[in-house]
């Protein structure tokens, strides 16, 4: 296959990566389906509560902060191809059971909350092995495009998803969209199995020894960028990205609209998404620390801005721009953190930074849960930014406070290996 006219879709001229690419979007818009179909789900359920959807949304990533680095080791010692295929597995199952319990009738909130927990626990485990696998079915000259790629495939997903669950979930319940995703697996299952093992770019393998776990800490701790990329990390993933939540109780709470006009709101959204991962695709080099934190600064003005806005309309026309700053900020700062680590920490790398990205979530969504239950619908997002600033002006101080405490002259300096310069 000839290689591709554009630096922006470079990695799809490997053959590997062409594979995996179209399996994991097939799955990721099955993923989106059943993200807008169980936050519907429980409001249902639930007779409208927002609390609910927080504790769901919580109970779905809290296995990300429990298992999150147990994850990033397993992804370091062992085949990661298969340990993809069993966590695959494993969250297809979970989306079945949940999709027959509504499908026939006797679904509880409890039900939703318990079959949230089980799904996340395959998520926490998949996470890191299918970020460091991206390494192995893309060279390492393409590693940033091909990281950009994965953002457009999986947000190009949220462009399509959304609107797909509003209508199968107005036109058949919520129930067949939760099937549709656990069926959506087996397009991830099938591009594994077809990948060539020969042409994988493997790194040597971490053998089992004591204190792997504590090496991975070490390690970050060692490191004032990642310590700073992971903070940044943690306050997106906890204060900002709850759009399920926020976006739900807007439309139903603010807006006073049906689950069509929600789903439609996510793929407006996933437009200034799409847009922002085709830019990073774009990238030759992975941005610097300095970007990170800046983009994450803007992601938050964004958001608070959205926040404001009076009616469903206007809140629409805003969240593109929301999409593409939050995108920008999520895959420069996952960018950032894959180039800078040793290949052979980067699955306990990853796992930290995924579980504090996630992790945060089952602080994060009861939070901007009670906050728009206490003060309204638009809280969650004007909160959330001003909480998301605090928080990475918080990590930042406490670095260097930390760095210059120890000596340290230019407490930012390090190189790769964690030594600092």
């Amino acid at each position: 296959m000839r290689l591709p006219q554009s630096r922006m879709f470079a990695s799809l001229a490997i053959r590997n990566y062409r594979i995996y690419f179209f399996g994991a979007f097939l799955s990721n818009i099955g993923t989106w389906i059943q993200r807008v179909a169980q936050d519907w789900l429980v409001l249902e359920l639930s007779h409208g509560s927002a609390v609910a959807v927080g504790v769901t949304t919580a109970l779905q990533f809290l296995p990300a902060l429990l298992l999150g680095p147990f994850g990033g080791l397993l992804a370091d010692r062992f085949d990661k191809r298969l340990l993809l295929c069993g966590t695959q597995l494993w969250m297809a199952l979970s989306a079945l059971v949940l999709g027959l319990l509504t499908v026939t009738g006797v679904a509880q909130t409890w039900h939703v909350y318990l079959v949230a927990f089980v799904f996340g626990i395959g998520s926490a485990l998949d996470t890191p092995a299918r970020q460091a696998f991206v390494s192995e079915v893309a060279s390492r000259e393409l590693l940033t495009n091909a990281i950009g790629l994965n953002s457009t495939s999986f947000n190009a997903a949220r462009l399509i998803g959304p609107g797909v669950a509003g209508l199968i979930i107005a036109g058949w319940g919520s129930g067949w969209a939760i099937l549709t995703n656990a069926f959506s697996y087996l397009a991830m299952l099938v591009a594994l199995a077809m990948l060539d093992r020969r042409e994988l770019d493997t790194p040597k393998r971490v053998p089992r020894a004591k204190g792997q776990l504590r090496e991975g800490f070490r390690y970050v701790g060692s490191r004032p960028d990642l310590v700073i990329a992971l903070g940044v990390g943690f306050a997106v993933g906890t204060f900002a990205l709850n759009f399920q939540l926020t976006n739900a109780v807007m439309v139903r709470k603010a807006f006073h609209m049906g689950a069509e006009s929600y789903g439609v709101l996510g793929s407006i959204m996933a437009i200034g998404s799409v847009v922002g991962a085709l830019y990073a695709a774009r990238r030759e080099k992975a941005p610097g620390l300095q970007f990170v934190v800046g983009a994450a600064v803007l992601f938050a003005i964004t958001l608070a801005v959205s926040g404001l806005m009076p009616n469903y309309l206007s809140y629409a026309i805003s969240l593109p721009v929301v999409g593409l700053v939050a995108l920008t900020t999520m895959t420069s700062t996952n960018m950032f953190v894959q180039t800078n680590c040793e290949p052979q920490m980067r699955g306990r790398v990853m796992a930290l930074y995924f579980m504090l990205l996630m992790g945060g979530t089952p602080v994060g969504s009861p939070l901007m849960g009670w906050l728009a239950q206490a003060f309204g619908p638009r809280a969650p997002l004007i909160g959330g930014a001003i909480l998301q600033v605090c928080t990475i002006g918080l990590v930042i101080a406490a670095v260097i406070w930390r760095r210059r405490s120890a000596g340290d002259r230019n407490p930012l300096s390090v190189d790769k290996t964690g030594a600092t310069v």
